[in-house]
């Protein structure tokens, strides 16, 4: 059986259905960017249908301006790039040395940059649904997102999930 076969596609004739994945981001920092991003386009390149629900803090993702100022908070953050108690990780450039050393992490890997995975989604077919109250609630328009982006309600995303075959909230 293949990633696009299900049991029932194993019937003669049947056409085979393609496998869904419905993720949710709802955190804007730059380590809990990539997640979804990686399993999105993972999914995709394997011919899954995907769609990622940007919502909260998530949406920050998808926001021209803000998207490549995502931070790794060293704050409250035991498994962050830099581990240190919570007093050190209060002090003035403990944030910009973990986001520093995360994105050498990641460029070290030879991983994208967030603005290359936004672009990989895109072409791989993944669907970028922006949450249409939170936009509505944070003051986000249309324009102040990337290109490709669907606006979407909660009911939109639920349809869509609804037939997933894979669920996710990170």
């Amino acid at each position: 059986m293949t990633a696009l076969e299900r049991p029932a596609d194993l019937e003669p004739g049947a056409e085979p259905v393609r496998k869904r994945l419905a993720l949710v981001a709802s955190k804007g920092t730059l380590d809990q960017a990539y997640p979804p991003l990686i399993l999105a386009t993972t999914a995709a390149s394997l011919g899954w249908e995907v769609g990622i629900y940007f919502t909260f803090y998530g949406l920050d993702i998808l926001h021209k301006d803000r998207m490549e100022h995502l931070k790794v908070a060293s704050l409250a953050n035991p498994s962050g790039p830099i581990r240190v108690p919570n007093l050190l990780g209060a002090m003035p450039g403990a944030t910009a040395a973990a986001t520093k050393m995360m994105k050498n992490w990641m460029k070290n890997a030879k991983m994208p940059d967030l603005a290359e995975f936004m672009e990989m989604a895109r072409d791989l077919g993944v669907t970028l649904f922006a949450c249409a109250t939170t936009m509505g609630v944070m003051g986000v328009k249309d324009s102040d997102l990337i290109e490709g982006c669907d606006i979407a309600g909660a009911a939109a995303f639920l349809d869509f999930a609804a037939g997933a075959d894979v669920q996710l909230y990170i």
